[in-house]
């Protein structure tokens, strides 16, 4: 089963299965499903052809993929074209929703280690 060009792992069950596309997450899945009327324990091969439509027609309502990620890119465009307190923290690749930097900003900043000793130990060969 492919909806908005993502391939919907076959042997998971729907409700986890929609979460490969970008913009649905588990509670979106569940409520795509109940608005569908399919059961979210179905495999996507068990799913009918009436019941895909009826789930593409019902996801078709949200900003799903690449309109989600070009919005949210635009997004982050503008604050840096402003430059908002976030969109200064955006260009320097720092946190931007108040999290502390001293330690625990490695997912953002891209596992920076500057400091002596910190980081991980090379193993040695022997």
């Amino acid at each position: 089963m492919r909806l908005f060009g993502i391939t919907i792992p076959e042997k998971k069950r729907l409700d986890i299965g929609l979460t490969a596309i970008y913009g649905v997450g588990r509670p979106r899945a569940g409520a795509v499903l109940r608005e569908a009327k399919v059961s979210p324990a179905k495999r996507p091969r068990e799913v009918s052809a009436e019941e895909e439509a009826r789930i593409r027609a019902a996801l078709e309502s949200f900003r799903l993929e690449g309109e989600l990620r070009r919005n949210i890119s635009a997004n982050i465009k503008r604050l840096r074209e402003s430059k908002s307190y976030r969109g200064v923290r955006h260009m320097r690749h720092l946190p931007a929703r108040g999290q502390r930097t001293k330690t625990n900003s490695r997912t953002v900043r891209g596992n920076v280690r500057k400091t002596m000793g910190s980081g991980r130990k090379k193993v040695e060969k022997k």
